[in-house]
């Protein structure tokens, strides 16, 4: 068994790392740690693990936490880094679900989280956590920077047009939706009821950190720098992304198209590529999928891609499972293999 701790259990990502865990038949719960939140039960934060997780909290003490396997990490960004850093020390494998080492640059960190990378030393040994684009490095890695939710939904619809050059790289335009858990769970008057329900609006205009990743990794794919605009939006509903994609096209073959997503998720278990049927939220909520589909805009020879992915889920918890599974050769699909709820 896995001896699997979460620093940081009682957010949103935390709780539902611990819901999937519980269910994952080759991990067993070792510590449940908080900063503001230690001895009471999570059980008493989160009434609905009542007799299935009683587990009392403890205070953040890496020296304690490193009999873990694995230590998921879900604190704010550059204030958790010190404890990652001591756990690494330690020997843990850290899966870290902040913005602090999914970046290979400490300059591209500190022009978008406006702060010097706490511990820009380790960024050699970390490894960006998508699966579909870095599988191998995961396996060999003992600190995984989890991607952003914007960020896997946006990397995966894009990254076979990228790749295979399908498209004119300086033309691509992300419009994205999230419900409001993606937000987390601190208090944010921006997000009471009152305020997201009956409404729809668009934040972090040409500003949003999310853009950063998306640039680092299509640039990866693409063996050149690409830039592009992104604009996330806010949906009164409680998870959900749905992103959509433009480009440009460099060709009008659309078996070229087809073949480039087939091809490229021809073995991946958790992205589902359909061709003709745009996705919806409901097809991924609930569940650790990635489902994609597109239209070709041969009037305006424009492509157009609608992905989705449950920001909780495939945007956070499940897609951190996924990534302990590979580090520790267990079938990919442990613990996740259920379909969304639909209903």
């Amino acid at each position: 068994m896995i001896k699997a701790s979460i620093v940081g259990a009682t957010g949103y990502v935390g709780m539902e790392l611990l819901r999937l865990l519980k269910n994952h038949p080759q991990v067993e719960i070792a510590h449940l740690a908080s900063h503001g939140n230690a001895e009471e039960k999570i059980s008493d934060i989160y009434p609905s693990l009542k007799g299935i997780c009683d587990i009392k909290l403890e205070t953040v003490d890496p020296a304690k936490i490193a009999d873990s396997d694995v230590v998921f990490t879900a604190l704010p960004y550059a204030t958790g880094a010190e404890t990652i850093s001591k756990l690494y020390s330690l020997g843990c494998a850290v899966i870290d679900m902040s913005a602090d080492f999914r970046y290979i640059s400490p300059e591209v960190y500190k022009q978008w989280y406006a702060v010097e990378h706490p511990h820009p030393e380790l960024l050699a040994h970390s490894v960006y956590g998508l699966p579909e684009l870095h599988r191998e490095k995961i396996k060999n890695s003992r600190l995984i920077g989890n991607p952003g939710c914007y960020t896997t939904c946006s990397i995966l619809a894009l990254a076979p047009l990228v790749k295979s050059g399908l498209i004119d790289l300086n033309t691509i335009i992300i419009d994205a939706k999230s419900g409001t858990s993606g937000a987390g769970r601190k208090p944010d008057a921006a997000l009471y009821f009152c305020e997201v329900n009956d409404s729809f609006k668009a934040y972090g205009v040409t500003t949003h950190r999310h853009t950063s990743e998306i640039e680092q990794e299509l640039s990866l794919l693409a063996n050149r720098n690409i830039v592009l605009s992104f604009t996330p939006h806010l949906l009164p509903i409680n998870r959900g992304i749905l992103a959509t994609s433009y480009a440009v096209l460099n060709t009008t073959d659309v078996n070229a198209i087809k073949d480039a997503y087939d091809n490229f998720y021809a073995d991946e278990p958790f992205v589902q590529v359909s061709h003709g049927l745009l996705p919806e939220l409901k097809h991924v909520v609930g569940s650790n999928y990635c489902k994609i589909g597109y239209a070709v805009d041969k009037r305006l020879g424009r492509i157009v891609i609608v992905s989705v992915i449950d920001n909780l889920i495939k945007g956070a918890a499940g897609q951190a499972i996924q990534n302990m599974n590979i580090k520790f050769g267990i079938d990919e699909k442990c613990g996740l293999d259920m379909p969304a709820w639909y209903i």
